[in-house]
């Protein structure tokens, strides 16, 4: 994953009031397998910036895969 990549948490995060699931963007790779992202409403204002693991985040795509 990289920044500007649309994932989804997989697992409910209470302590950031993340709930699996929601949508959010890769803003910043912080480490191996940790990522800053960022979570915005409809109107694209951010009720959350947290730190998330990869293996918590689901990469999301709006288009075909490449054929390989």
């Amino acid at each position: 994953m990289k920044p500007l990549d649309v994932v989804a948490t997989l697992e409910d995060l209470p302590a950031s009031r993340l709930t699996k699931g929601q949508v959010g963007t890769i803003v910043e790779v912080l480490s191996t397998g940790m990522y800053l992202v960022e979570f915005a409403d409809l109107n694209g204002v951010a009720y959350a910036i947290e730190p998330i693991p990869g293996d918590n985040l689901m990469p999301l795509r709006h288009a075909p895969a490449l054929a390989a």
